[in-house]
């Protein structure tokens, strides 16, 4: 069924070229109504009932939703062209109406998701009479403990507990706390005067629900707001303990918790027979979600708070952001560039953003403000942190001229600025920017004062793994390059070998993770294909010889998709068969070493170094003094030796 996209122009405080929105994205667009969400309400009943339909307005999304069930129609799709586009200083933007519309049109891919439980145990921690304050509000919803520092002169309440001592660990989140406390004293009902308890009890261990932490003390978990399941406030602000005090009151029922990344642990270059390789998802993590698994990472879906870093620095795409999906991503964009061009625009710039921070600020700057440059095309996603050097690029290859990241004050600024400076290396110029703002009005001074930078003379549809769409987009950009120096720690490199040091033992083709490096089995060779070099310094921590250093830099020949020889030695040939095996230079080192040596007394038995598997096993096995050998076997015995004996006896 044909959308129809119903347009107006919010009392006249925007244009919206119907006419030109449908030759520009091929959709049916109906005339441009001036109070679509009022006066004119009517019509937009009306088209909901004939078939499915796209309003351009996002602020009245609720009163439309609320108006389609009504009337049991299928809730409209919601496309914000006019804080974004329509509300600017600029004299037209429809070619930048026309990019959202059929951006905001693209069918979304659906998130997975766990359930998480919760029934309501929650565990205060308090060091003041705020925390039985708290206790006492929470009491009659949840199942409360409250646990007091040692000396806490405790009275008995009905409805919660309250135990003395101090906490020592905790792990876990919403519905799965782990905790450990150290002199943990509980309260022994009954009895005359005051509250007796029990004697102190280090290594106690219990569970709960939620932790509400009112200590006014350092947090428990590293970046604890991202932490589902626990609340913390500074005692001395009453709005604050109101504010988390009503949020544990929520905490209790059956939540959705969306799985934000993908693992393939096949993939993962973490470490191999217990050496350490790329470690840069376990550096970045801010909640601590990621741990070392064996030779791969594990994510603990109930922690991850779905950042995204982790996709972004990735080097092999083990990890990759899901909610949405990389693909997802790259969809967007792709669609964004080229229909801002097929409307006419020449050098669009975008503008990457999150769903709160960002959009507040594009709106209040449409609102009170100059807006957006009508070349600048904005683009939410759920993750700034996941916006890495791989989707900046794909930007930029597929059309747009720079790239502009709006930080966010919970955004962690480690991954970005890392995976900003990558970008720019591979584009050759500083076409990806960071904005750290939180004045609208800067927002818009710092756009429209800009100058947009050159276009790709022939944008590339950018799909694939991120890998993928890097070379790509490098390539788009950079036509004429053939390899471009990186920074250090990039996940594109070469591995330089020092062939002197080298002595071919293939340790290194052993561990690789990604099949960068490998041998030839009929000829002592070391080869490398470069494309597929993750950079995670596995071969350089484990080569014996100390022969193998990294070179960051991203090859754009032909010659980084195939493998190439970076060592090779002559192969000794058996003195006894003349079958090749081995390294020359090795086998002939090796002899001259042990030659006098004590396991090695007379000429055979050094001759047995310079044979290959079968002939050493046959020379030692026919050897005097042969190891392997036994004595003279016995004769076997008759039964007339056994009665001779017996005569002789």
């Amino acid at each position: 069924m044909t959308k129809t996209v119903l347009i107006c122009d919010c009392l006249g405080s925007q244009r919206v070229d119907g006419t030109g929105l449908t030759a520009a994205t091929g959709l049916s667009c109906s005339a441009c109504h001036t109070s679509l969400c009022d006066a004119q309400i009517d019509l937009a009943e009306t088209a909901m009932r004939q078939g499915d339909v796209v309003i351009a307005c996002q602020q009245e999304a609720p009163r439309f939703t609320e108006l389609a069930d009504d009337i049991g129609a299928t809730v409209p799709t919601f496309v914000d062209l006019r804080d974004r586009a329509g509300w600017t200083a600029d004299e037209t933007a429809t070619a930048k109406q026309a990019a959202l519309l059929a951006e905001g049109v693209l069918p979304r891919g659906e998130v997975r998701s766990m359930d998480v439980v919760s029934d309501g145990t929650c565990l205060i921690l308090g060091v003041s009479d705020v925390a039985v304050r708290a206790a006492e509000q929470l009491a009659p919803i949840l199942g409360v403990t409250l646990l007091m520092p040692d000396g806490w002169e405790v009275d008995l309440h009905s409805g919660y507990d309250t135990v003395t001592g101090e906490l020592s660990q905790a792990t876990g989140s919403l519905g799965q706390f782990e905790t450990k406390f150290d002199r943990l004293r509980q309260t022994i009902p009954g009895g005359r005067g005051p509250v007796a308890l029990t004697p102190p009890q280090n290594g106690a261990r219990s569970g709960c629900d939620i932790i509400l932490d009112l200590r006014g003390a350092g947090a428990l978990f590293a970046a604890d707001a991202k932490r589902d399941g626990y609340l913390r406030a500074d005692p001395g602000s009453q709005t604050a303990v109101a504010d988390v005090v009503l949020a544990a009151s929520q905490l209790i029922g059956t939540f959705e918790k969306p799985l934000y990344v993908r693992m393939e642990e096949s993939l993962c270059a973490h470490s191999r027979a217990e050496q350490t390789a790329c470690t840069n998802c376990l550096d970045l993590c801010p909640t601590g979600a990621i741990t070392p698994d064996g030779d791969h990472v594990t994510v603990d879906p109930a922690i991850c708070a779905g950042c995204g870093a982790c996709s972004a620095v990735c080097p092999s795409g083990a990890i990759s952001f899901d909610a949405p999906s990389t693909d997802d991503t790259f969809r967007h964009l792709n669609t964004l560039a080229s229909a801002y061009r097929k409307a006419g625009g020449q050098a669009p710039r975008l503008l990457v953003h999150d769903a709160d921070h960002g959009a507040q600020m594009i709106g209040l700057a449409a609102r009170f403000g100059r807006g957006l440059p009508a070349d600048v095309i904005p683009l939410q996603v759920a993750a700034l942190a996941g916006f890495g050097h791989a989707e900046a690029l794909a930007a930029l290859g597929a059309g747009f001229a720079d790239v502009a990241i709006l930080l966010s004050p919970k955004t962690e600024r480690e991954a970005p600025v890392a995976q900003t400076a990558l970008a720019n290396a591979i584009a050759g110029r500083a076409a990806v920017t960071l904005l750290d703002l939180n004045d609208p009005d800067a927002l818009s001074d710092v756009l429209f004062d800009a100058d947009a930078g050159p276009v790709v003379e022939t944008p590339a549809l950018q799909m694939g793994r991120r890998r993928q769409v890097a070379r790509l987009a490098a390539k788009t950009l950079n036509p004429e390059a053939t390899v471009i120096d990186l920074p250090a720690g990039a996940p594109y490199g070469a591995v330089l070998v020092d062939t002197d040091a080298c002595t071919l033992c293939l340790s290194c083709v052993s561990l690789c993770p990604s099949g960068a490096l490998g041998d030839n089995p009929d000829h002592p060779q070391l080869r490398f294909q470069e494309d597929a070099c993750l950079q995670c310094g596995l071969c350089a921590n484990i080569c014996p010889e100390q022969a193998i250093t990294l070179q960051p830099r991203l090859n754009l020949t032909d010659a980084a998709l195939t493998q190439t020889v970076v060592h090779e030695e002559e192969p000794f040939a058996c003195i006894s068969c003349g079958s090749l095996f081995g390294v020359k230079s090795t086998i002939e080192a090796v002899t001259a070493k042990l030659a006098g040596h004590s396991m090695f007394p007379n000429p055979d038995a050094l001759r047995m170094i310079q044979m290959c598997d079968n002939c050493r096993v046959n020379a030692q096995y026919h050897s005097q003094n042969n190891p392997l050998g036994g004595g003279e076997r016995p004769k076997p015995r008759s039964s007339e030796d056994y009665f001779s004996k017996r005569k002789d006896h």
